[in-house]
C-alpha cells in the first residue's frame, strides 16, 4: 500500500500532514528516510514519524467498562456517546459500539471498525450469550428459571431460550440471553413480575472485565484473543 495510507489508518495525521512530514525528512521506512507519499510499503514495515514507531493498523478492537450515563452510539443529540471514551487516540478509526447497551445500563461493551466482527458478535445466529447481573425490585422464584428457558414472545420479536441463576440474595440474579435486543433483559425480567433497578453486563461468552475495572475504564486487545473468548471464529 502507499506510505501515506499506511500512515493516514494507523494515526491521527492527514494526508497533507503526512506529505509534509516526508518532506521535511521527518518519516522513516524500515530505517531509511521516506523518499515519497507513494512509496509503497506493507505491514510488516517497520515506519516511524519524528522518532515514533508506527505499527499499521486498519482495525482496532477496544474493551469498554461502559458507565451509566452513555449512549451506546457514535452520535446523540442528548446524551455522551460510548465513543467519546475512546479518546483522541482512536478517534479516527471511526469506532462504533457492538450492539447496545441501556443510558442507564453498565458494564462489558466493545468497540470497533470491524463490521464483520461486530455482526458475528452480536448476531443471534452465533448463540453468543451475553451475561448480565440484574437487582430486582421483588425477589426472584425458582418458577421464573423455566419461564426464562422457555424463551419469550413478544410483538417484536421472539427472545431465544434465556438462563436465569438466582443469587442468595433472590432480589440480585444473573441472566443469560443469546440476542440484545432493545431493553430486553428489563422487557423479560417484567414479564416474570419484576422490575430491574440496576443492570451490568459481566460477560460475552467467556470474556469479562478485570476484576479491578472501574466503570470508563477502556483497553485496546487483540482479534484473536477476542474472539477465542467469545467462542466466534476468528477468519471473518
Amino acid at each position: 500500500m502507499r506510505l501515506d495510507k499506511f500512515l493516514s489508518e494507523s494515526t491521527s495525521l492527514s494526508r497533507k500532514e503526512i506529505k509534509r512530514l516526508i518532506k521535511a525528512g521527518e518519516v522513516f521506512v524500515n530505517g531509511a528516510a521516506a523518499s515519497r507519499p507513494e512509496q509503497q510499503v506493507n505491514e510488516q514495515d517497520i515506519a516511524e514519524v519524528r522518532g515514533e514507531r508506527i505499527e499499521y493498523k486498519r482495525y482496532v478492537y477496544l474493551v469498554l467498562n461502559k458507565p451509566a450515563g452513555y449512549v451506546s452510539a457514535s452520535e446523540d443529540k442528548r446524551y455522551p456517546c460510548v465513543t467519546e471514551l475512546a479518546g483522541e487516540k482512536y478517534a479516527h478509526y471511526g469506532v462504533f459500539p457492538v450492539g447496545r447497551l441501556d443510558v442507564d445500563t453498565e458494564g462489558l461493551l466493545l468497540l470497533t471498525n470491524d463490521g464483520g466482527f461486530a455482526h458475528a458478535v452480536a448476531s443471534p445466529k452465533k448463540n453468543v450469550y451475553k451475561r448480565y447481573f440484574a437487582r430486582l425490585d421483588t425477589p426472584a422464584e425458582e418458577k421464573d428459571k423455566a419461564l426464562f428457558e422457555a424463551g419469550m414472545k413478544f410483538k417484536d420479536f421472539t427472545a431465544m431460550p434465556a438462563r436465569l441463576e438466582i443469587c442468595a440474595d433472590p432480589r440480585e440474579v444473573f441472566i443469560e440471553i443469546a440476542e440484545g435486543k432493545y431493553h430486553q433483559v428489563k422487557r423479560m425480567a417484567e414479564r416474570a413480575g419484576k422490575k430491574v433497578i440496576y443492570l451490568k453486563r459481566v460477560a460475552i461468552g467467556s470474556l469479562a472485565l478485570p476484576e479491578d475495572s472501574a466503570p470508563g475504564d477502556i483497553f485496546e486487545a487483540e482479534k484473536g484473543w477476542l474472539c477465542e473468548k467469545i467462542g466466534i471464529r476468528s477468519d471473518i
